[in-house]
C-alpha cells in the first residue's frame, strides 16, 4: 500500500481528499493535517509515508515551505500538491522543491485519481532499480504524463482531447483556445470547451494575460509542464 498524508487547511476538504485517496486501489491515507506545523509533526510521527498531499495555503506557512522543511530535514517523502494557486510562479516554484504533480481545486474525484494512477505507475517503473536504457528512462518520465482520460461527458471524444492534450505538453508556454485551434485545426470554440475540460480534471492550469483594455486572455499550461 502506499501511505499517503493529507495535507488542508480546511477539515472537510481533507476528509473529502482522504476519502478519494482511499477509494483509489493500492493507496491508504495515514494521516491527516491541517497546518504546517501539524504537517511536520506528522511527517516525524509516522512510522512510514510514501506520499503527501500537499495544500499551498495553510494558515501558518505555505505548503512549498513545508515541503522545503521536509527537505532540509532530510525527509525524501515525495508531494503533489492539491491547492487552489493557479499563479504559474507558484507552479514553478514547485516543481523546483520536487513536487511530482500539481492538481488545481477544484477538482472532481477523476482528477485526482488520475494524478494518484500516474504516481503509482511511476513507482512500479522504478521498483526495478538498477541502471536504465534511454528507453527506459523515457517510460520513467512519461508515466507522470500519462494519457489523460478522466470520464469524458457525453458527445466528447477522446481522440479530440488527446489532441489538445498534445498540444499543451508540447507547447513551450500557455495557450490560449485560439491557437490550440490553429494548431490542430479544431474550432475554437471545440479547444475552448476541451481546454475547459482538461482544467477542470486538474491536468491544465489557467492563467490570465491582460492586455491593455477589455477582457482578460485565458490561457493554459499543461499542469505538469508549468
Amino acid at each position: 500500500m502506499i501511505e499517503v498524508l493529507v495535507v488542508d487547511d480546511d477539515v472537510r476538504v481533507a476528509r473529502v481528499n482522504a476519502a478519494y485517496v482511499e477509494k483509489v486501489p493500492g493507496f491508504h491515507v495515514a494521516g491527516e493535517a491541517h497546518n504546517a506545523a501539524e504537517a511536520l509533526c506528522r511527517l516525524g510521527a509516522l512510522p512510514r509515508l510514501d506520499l503527501v498531499l500537499m495544500d499551498h495555503y495553510l494558515p501558518d506557512d505555505t505548503g512549498l515551505a513545508v515541503v522545503q522543511e521536509m527537505r532540509r530535514r532530510g525527509h525524501q517523502t515525495d508531494v503533489i500538491m492539491v491547492t487552489a494557486a493557479r499563479d504559474v510562479s507558484t507552479v514553478q516554484a514547485a516543481m523546483r522543491h520536487g513536487a511530482l504533480q500539481y492538481l488545481v481545486k477544484p477538482f472532481a474525484f477523476a482528477g485526482l485519481r488520475a494524478k494518484l494512477e500516474a504516481y503509482a505507475e511511476l513507482r512500479r517503473t522504478l521498483d526495478g532499480g538498477g541502471e536504465a536504457e534511454q528507453a527506459e528512462i523515457d517510460r520513467i518520465f512519461g508515466a507522470l504524463s500519462a494519457p489523460w482520460e478522466p470520464g469524458l461527458p457525453k458527445g466528447h471524444s477522446p481522440s479530440t482531447a488527446e489532441l489538445v492534450r498534445q498540444s499543451l505538453m508540447s507547447a513551450d508556454g500557455p495557450l490560449s483556445a485560439q491557437e490550440i485551434a490553429e494548431r490542430t485545426g479544431l474550432s475554437r470554440q471545440t479547444a475552448q470547451r476541451y481546454l475547459k475540460l482538461l482544467e477542470r480534471a486538474g491536468r491544465a492550469l489557467l492563467t490570465l494575460k491582460y492586455g491593455d483594455a477589455g477582457r482578460p486572455e485565458h490561457r493554459y499550461v499543461w499542469a505538469t509542464r508549468a
